[in-house]
């Protein structure tokens, strides 16, 4: 069994990597650790797992874990990692944002490899440190890399995202709490989200001359998951480009090309992508579809633990979506 460490636990990707690590029939949880919650049961900040698990939250840090999971708040890895030798062969997995950009892959001898298993499965294989890919990165990079890899990004690319509430975090603020969010949409920071440079990186390894992205991120009145939408010239038939996602896609278990229009409750609750393509007089639609916690977050974290211990990709992630 593999034994994991949880750092952050008492959050929303904690939860969710509690929940599916406690039913993965390879691993093991060793601990979790909050600050804020040490020595309370894991059920007081996350009552799904009532009846599921007895474990507390924990102040103590095992460094010889065969693999330990990051999550929490951006900059705050590299402060817990400056603060705790983990052994040289425990693995490590940051959800945060600290490691994803080439210049910060590179921390203390520890070489960050971008977790995204679409774009560098055999990578991730080979890994003993992971930079998990941020949840709009993931959406709007699984709707742009195939257009990338044939070189076909060369006009503007428009994307409007929306986002669950989740994506704000466990910690309540001025646009999360209920009375504001309910029944409101919002954007917010225009062209200049924080994900951008991750998404800009990932797609100029496959064409160079990428052209430019303008992203404009929203606040959705539900809870969880992503729906983008992208938008870009293209020269060639629908079913041109729907060849060109579906060979790109081949043998990528979690991303899905569909032939029918996609919605978000599709994805919810599950670690899949879906993905939809439509044209309209020169101008190629790119939906996508994904749970910002899971494909998002937290089920992309342990399909990278997956890749990198040899164990079936899908492990303890075949989770089903509640269309109704």
């Amino acid at each position: 069994m593999i034994k994991a460490g949880i750092i952050g636990g008492s959050g929303y990707t904690g939860g969710e990597l509690i929940r599916i690590l406690l039913q993965h029939p390879a691993t093991e949880i060793d601990f979790v650790f909050s600050t804020t919650r040490t020595g309370k049961k894991i059920t007081t900040a996350h009552p799904d797992l009532l009846g599921v698990t007895e474990m507390e939250f924990t102040g103590n840090v095992n460094l010889n874990v065969d693999i330990v999971f990051l999550c929490l708040g951006h900059g705050n890895s590299t402060k817990f990692l400056n603060e705790n030798n983990f052994s040289a062969s425990t693995k490590i997995i940051d959800l945060s944002n600290d490691f994803r950009l080439q210049a910060d892959a590179n921390f203390d001898g520890k070489q960050f490899i971008y977790g995204l298993p679409e774009l560098h499965k055999s990578k991730i294989e080979n890994a003993d440190y992971i930079a998990n890919p941020g949840c709009f990165a993931t959406a709007i990079q699984l709707a742009l890399l195939p257009l990338a890899k044939a070189k076909k990004l060369t006009t503007a690319v428009h994307i409007n995202a929306v986002t669950g509430s989740t994506g704000a975090g466990v910690s309540p603020s001025a646009t999360s709490h209920f009375s504001w969010r309910n029944n409101n949409v919002s954007w917010y920071k225009p062209f200049t989200h924080q994900h951008l440079g991750e998404i800009n990186e990932s797609l100029k390894s496959l064409q160079t001359n990428t052209s430019e992205l303008f992203f404009l991120p929203n606040r959705g009145n539900f809870t969880r998951g992503i729906l983008a939408t992208a938008y870009t010239a293209f020269e060639g038939s629908l079913e041109d480009a729907q060849t060109l996602y579906k060979d790109f896609y081949k043998s990528a278990i979690f991303t899905q090309v569909a032939s029918e229009p996609i919605h978000l409750k599709q994805v919810v609750n599950t670690n899949q992508c879906h993905i939809h393509l439509h044209l309209h007089e020169g101008t190629l639609l790119i939906t996508s579809a994904i749970d910002n916690l899971l494909k998002g977050a937290s089920g992309q974290a342990v399909q990278n633990m997956n890749l990198i211990f040899g164990l079936e990709e899908d492990l303890g992630l075949n989770l089903k979506a509640g269309v109704f």
